[in-house]
């Protein structure tokens, strides 16, 4: 295998691949990208037997077509450090033969390892199929993966659950994450060919993944999946991913209907009120007192070693007209959910010890369900 590559194309082609590469693993090919050529085309291939993605290069100046494995990381420092505008040389001579990599003066030899010892991640077949624009899917993405869940041994709350649902009689595609604490349910309407898929947990890993690729384009994002595996066709990379083996909870259940006291507020002195009256306690579970009055609103914070906090919101950026009111909230899952939001928040209370509904009021598709704390 050798062929000639311009620096700029291959680094991008790298960082598209090689974050999904494993640093510490107990299987050495797997820190290893497969690195093929022909016919004017560079494929790259990486995976953790979770994930794989592969990205097509063309234009590329291919000598000798052929392909190996090289270790990913190092070969990503490497060209992320070359000058730009380099030219970049690999040359591999074939089995045992380190693979050569040359720019101007520049030369290194990377051990390699077999391609016969690179796994394959098989599909399968992959009977629903639909497409979204790139804009839709970040706002899915963005809007709810804060939610999903760290705790390794609730598994099934690892990911974001897609599936078509109804909503006020209308059909649409409908993403939710909860990790217990907080909730987020986003939908968008149904696109042509989602309406039989299954639902489906996408797992943290591929959800960020697919967030830093779907950044760098403005076009239709193609999807196909089964019960368990799903595929992102997004420009030249195709991103392919196990899902969740597991049943998520049944979340409308935790969604409070009856939440009748309302709270508007302006996102922005909301959001910069809480930073600062948070940041008298350094630990992280300190709950922020929300006292409620018509139209005034006061947030308050205590802690032991730093004495208190507080801030008044008055009138011309609260709109409160029910009964008095004091409920709290972890400082860290408010600003989540506010960082989601435009411009007006809307907050919706039974009381002060009962699940709150958080909503963007210029965008009613999206809603958040936040438990509070006591105080």
């Amino acid at each position: 295998m050798k062929f000639t590559v311009e620096r700029a194309i291959l680094l991008k082609a790298l960082a598209h691949v090689q974050s999904v590469v494993e640093r510490r693993n107990t299987i050495p090919i797997l820190a290893n990208v497969l690195i093929a050529v022909q016919d004017g085309t560079l494929k790259l291939t990486a995976t953790d037997m979770e994930i794989a993605v592969v990205e097509e290069v063309p234009g590329v100046q291919v000598t000798r077509p052929g392909r190996t494995t090289a270790p990913a990381a190092t070969l990503y420092e490497i060209v992320r450090k070359l000058p730009e505008g380099a030219k970049v040389e690999l040359d591999h001579a074939g089995g045992d033969a380190s693979l050569k990599l040359r720019a101007g003066r520049f030369n290194t030899d990377l051990a390699v390892l077999p391609v016969e010892d690179f796994p394959s991640m098989t599909e399968g077949k992959l009977p629903h199929g639909f497409s979204l624009p790139a804009g839709q899917l970040r706002e899915l993405v963005d809007r709810t993966r804060f939610a999903i869940s760290t705790e390794e041994t609730r598994y099934y709350l690892n990911g974001i659950f897609l599936h078509a649902t109804e909503s006020d009689g209308t059909r649409v595609l409908r993403a939710v994450a909860t990790d217990g604490h907080r909730l987020a349910r986003v939908e968008e309407p149904l696109p042509e060919g989602a309406g039989n898929m299954p639902g489906v947990i996408i797992p943290r890993k591929t959800v960020n993944e697919l967030r830093k690729l779907a950044e760098e384009t403005q076009e239709e994002i193609a999807i196909r999946l089964s019960d368990t595996k799903i595929r992102f066709d997004i420009g030249t990379v195709q991103l392919t991913s196990k899902l969740i083996d597991g049943t998520f909870p049944e979340y409308e259940r935790v969604i409070p209907r009856g939440n009748d006291k309302i709270l508007r507020v302006t996102k922005k002195e909301f959001a910069e009120a809480v930073g600062r009256v948070a940041a008298i306690s350094s630990e992280r579970s300190r709950p922020v007192k929300l006292s409620i009055d018509r139209n005034h609103l006061l947030l308050s914070a205590t802690s032991a070693e730093q004495g208190q906090a507080q801030e008044e919101l008055d009138a011309d950026v609260v709109k409160y007209e029910s009964s008095p009111l004091e409920i709290g909230f972890q400082a860290r899952y408010l600003n989540d959910i506010t960082d989601q939001i435009a411009d007006q928040v809307e907050f919706c209370f039974a009381d002060g010890s009962a699940p709150t509904v958080v909503r963007d009021a210029a965008k009613p598709e999206a809603l958040y369900v936040l438990m509070p704390m006591r105080v």
